[in-house]
């Protein structure tokens, strides 16, 4: 009989870690979002987009306490395209004619660095900032600032 309640556990333990390691959050680059709202069409989900620097402890903050939170992961999953920006970093992507980049990223500094031209585009009030971006690449909404899981789900 402990032999069948030990399994049992086993089993249970297995199973509730595998459900909470399935909930994470699917993030992209922009390009890959750009071509997964591409390759939708007209049923294209808008694009949440994480706006985050390196140095930002509030971002930090989200990625640890919210973004992990199961509730959370499942809708950015089902129905946003998930992003991952960094406001200072240094990709170099093109959107509808016009190329984005960070021409004065320095990758020897430490801390803050120069601000990427996206972020300039998006017009952000501060870090960190989530925009939902719709499927025609406008800015549909902001939320500025850190949220627990339960304040971003009703935001959102």
């Amino acid at each position: 009989m402990k032999t069948r309640i030990y399994i049992f556990l086993l089993l249970f333990v297995s199973v509730l870690g595998y459900s909470q390691e399935a909930a994470v959050v699917k993030w992209y680059t922009v390009e890959e979002a750009l071509a997964i709202q591409a390759k939708e069409g007209a049923k294209a989900r808008p694009i949440f987009m994480d706006v985050y620097t390196d140095w930002c402890g509030p971002c930090k903050m989200l990625d640890k306490n919210t973004f992990s939170d199961p509730a959370v992961a499942t809708l950015l999953n089902t129905k946003y395209i998930a992003v991952k920006f960094n406001a200072e970093g240094q990709i170099k992507f093109t959107y509808n004619g016009t190329t984005y980049s960070n021409p004065n990223f320095n990758p020897d500094r430490k801390g803050r660095n120069s601000v990427h031209q996206f972020t300039n585009f998006l017009e952000l009030e501060g870090y960190p900032t989530m925009v939902i971006i719709d499927p025609n690449f406008k800015k549909r909404k902001m939320i500025v600032g850190y949220y627990s899981a339960a304040d971003l789900l009703e935001r959102i």
